[in-house]
């Protein structure tokens, strides 16, 4: 487990520094039907959250721990794994792209913090899917780290955005 740990956290640390070595652009994509390219990030952001949601889920009933049984679970858990990723990844652009690393304020500090460490924690639960004969506590480990920084992330931008703003489009 060692090596996935050490790329995950590799990853996490070289977001980190690109995003605070690199001069934010402060310019984004905007998509049609939104206010601008904040609400956009902050939707996108929640959706990947509400499939994260299903993740756990999901993965709950995989491993017993609901009552929830048949052979669509562990497809559903893979998918909807797979496009909360997607929904991720331009937030992730936007963020590292048009904003950089921000540490101007308590908040900013732990939302660039938890985003870096998302996708280090992604790319470490990746890696561990592979590996065969790992302690059954491995997968539910870094499948709820991942979650639980998902949740970071999320809590720090939708979750503030929407409390200070309200529900915009």
């Amino acid at each position: 487990m060692i090596v996935p740990i050490a790329i995950g956290a590799g990853i996490a640390v070289v977001l980190g520094a690109y995003g605070k070595l690199h001069t934010p652009t402060g310019i984004a994509v905007s998509v049609a039907g939104f206010s601008g390219p904040l609400t956009v990030k902050v939707w996108l952001a929640t959706l990947g959250m509400a499939f994260g949601v299903f993740q756990l889920v999901t993965a709950l009933a995989m491993w017993g721990k609901l009552p929830l049984r048949g052979s669509w679970v562990s497809p559903a858990h893979r998918w909807s794994g797979r496009i909360a990723f997607v929904l991720t990844l331009p937030v992730a652009v936007h963020c590292l792209y048009a904003l950089g690393f921000a540490d101007y304020s308590t908040r900013t500090l732990a939302h660039s913090l938890f985003g870096c460490i998302f996708f280090g924690m992604f790319t470490t639960k990746m890696l561990v899917l592979t590996k065969k004969g790992l302690a059954g506590w491995a997968l539910p480990l870094f499948g709820g780290l991942v979650f639980a920084t998902l949740v970071g992330v999320w809590a720090t931008s939708a979750l503030w955005f929407f409390s200070t703003s309200g529900f915009q489009f």
